[in-house]
């Protein structure tokens, strides 16, 4: 996120653009201490025949630190190879200042289904360049893995391939501002454009891939032809979605027959107002561009809106979209998922879901997803849908079992300043969601970690094969494997939910 508002933030300047540099919970087993002496010892030799790095949850998820590393790692991104789903990868931001870097992120990349990982910086003044933060990624049904990312000095966005599964990648694009003057695809002058980059979010399916994101005013896309595996052409010069000036944190998906949607959020800073909008280009890569906007909600979040649980960084509204593309009965219906503030500035945030089935003309009632009964904050969705199946899966950091009373969902007596990543589904095309989930087995504080940006902009999830796969910034060390320790610096979790 680009900062207009830095309170309370620690703030870097450099070529004419500002970032944050990346700079403990206390689970308590009250249970535990409770089980008599020969339950405590069955329930310590269960744990240790699990694999190493996980731990059981409440829910009887077996969660997974994937990345096992000092320091802070924050903003996950997570794909999932539809031509071998035990292919996961998993690229995080990295706590430069803090860990004496100059550039680089964490990347995680298992073939076993999460069992192994590989573990390495990758951008760090390699051949991906001096890369800085916000990784994003995507498996297109080739089995082709892109990413895009930002650098750490040069405002411009660069685009990655992976054909080996995440262990190496290689740029094959620069996005780059066009020359001043030149008219763009679906607007006239490009003045202004690149004064910084943000939050790029790249997508690949049905032969193309595109990448959007804020250059320095307006949303900014492009998108280029992908025949097969490893075939990807030229990224063409890009264009401005009409509409976007100060419309900022989206997301883009591509449909079934390769049109394109993007939303956005409708304020740059502050802690209220807050307005979702898409556009949409029916044709894609064709000549025809993005049409003008579209407004879909009001959500009460500003674009730095500040809560207990994220009181360093803040929140947004957070929206993201998933586009069903599986031939099914629903096929062509689009969600879209976001943060709602019930009453501004009460903290209380919840969870809604919207569906289109006319490529984004008119939209369906909110469903609340979160299924509590507190006025505590739900906060940084992510979507994903299950091309295999139509089903949708959705996650969240929840404050809702942190009450300030101790217990296992608070670890300082404080209300509504921990949280835990919590999820749910639905099977019947966004009507309905199901009973809730605890994912993550512990409570995190993120203000402990001294991150800076708290558990980040964003969290990860993939969706494939009736498996759902969040990436989630944790420092509870539930599976006692982070080597700061409880209440310290953030890890990278993740698991395996089932419907």
């Amino acid at each position: 996120m680009i900062q207009s508002a830095p309170i309370g933030r620690a703030l870097h300047a450099e070529n004419g653009r500002q970032y944050t540099q990346f700079l403990r919970p206390r689970f308590k087993e009250d249970a535990m201490r409770r089980l008599p002496a020969p339950g405590l010892l069955i329930l310590v030799g269960l744990i240790a025949m699990l694999p190493p790095g996980t731990a059981a949850a409440k829910s009887g998820l077996l969660n997974i630190d994937a990345s096992q590393r000092p320091l802070n790692e924050s903003e996950e991104a997570i794909a999932i190879n539809p031509t071998n789903p035990k292919n996961i990868v998993i690229v995080t931001n990295v706590g430069h200042r803090e860990a004496g870097l100059d550039a680089g992120m964490f990347e995680a990349v298992s073939f076993d289904g999460g069992t192994t990982w590989t573990r390495k910086l990758i951008g760090d003044k390699d051949n991906l360049g001096d890369a800085c933060c916000d990784p994003t990624l995507s498996f297109d049904e080739f089995g082709n893995l892109f990413m895009s990312y930002l650098f750490e000095v040069e405002n411009t966005v660069p685009i990655a391939l992976s054909t080996d599964g995440g262990l190496t990648f290689n740029l094959v694009g620069n996005i780059v501002a066009p020359p001043k003057g030149t008219p763009t695809k679906t607007s006239g002058d490009n003045r202004g454009l690149f004064r910084f980059v943000d939050q790029p979010t790249i997508t690949a399916a049905r032969g193309e891939v595109w990448v959007i994101f804020n250059a320095g005013g307006p949303l900014f896309a492009t998108g280029a032809a992908v025949a097969g595996f490893g075939q990807v052409g030229s990224f063409f010069q890009g264009e401005v979605v009409p509409g976007t000036n100060n419309c900022t944190y989206g997301d883009i998906a591509i449909g079934p027959t390769g049109q394109v949607m993007q939303v956005c959020t409708l304020t740059e800073s502050g802690q209220g107002g807050g307005r979702l909008f898409v556009n949409v280009d029916l044709d894609g890569l064709g000549p025809a561009g993005f049409g003008d906007r579209v407004f879909v909600a009001e959500t009460h979040v500003g674009g730095f809106d500040f809560i207990p649980p994220q009181r360093d960084r803040s929140i947004d509204a957070e929206p993201g979209l998933a586009w069903d593309r599986t031939g099914g009965a629903r096929n062509g219906r689009v969600y879209l998922v976001y943060t709602k503030e019930i009453q501004n500035e009460s903290d209380n945030t919840d969870i809604f879901v919207r569906f289109s089935d006319d490529n984004g003309a008119t939209w369906s009632q909110g469903v609340r997803v979160n299924d509590d009964q507190t006025p505590n904050s739900q906060f940084l969705p992510k979507i994903a849908l299950d091309q295999t199946s139509g089903n949708v899966a959705a996650v969240w950091y929840d404050a809702r079992r942190d009450l300030g009373t101790g217990g296992a969902g608070d670890t300082d007596g404080i209300a509504n300043d921990d949280a835990q990543l919590w999820g749910a589904f639905s099977t019947d095309g966004g009507a309905t969601f199901g009973a809730n989930v605890q994912i993550s087995a512990g409570t995190s504080n993120s203000h402990d970690s001294g991150n800076g940006i708290d558990y980040g902009d964003y969290s990860g999830l993939a969706f494939y094969g009736g498996k759902a796969r969040p990436a989630w910034s944790d420092n509870s060390n539930s599976t006692g494997t982070n080597p700061d320790g409880a209440l310290h610096q953030l890890d990278i979790y993740t698991a395996a939910v089932h419907p």
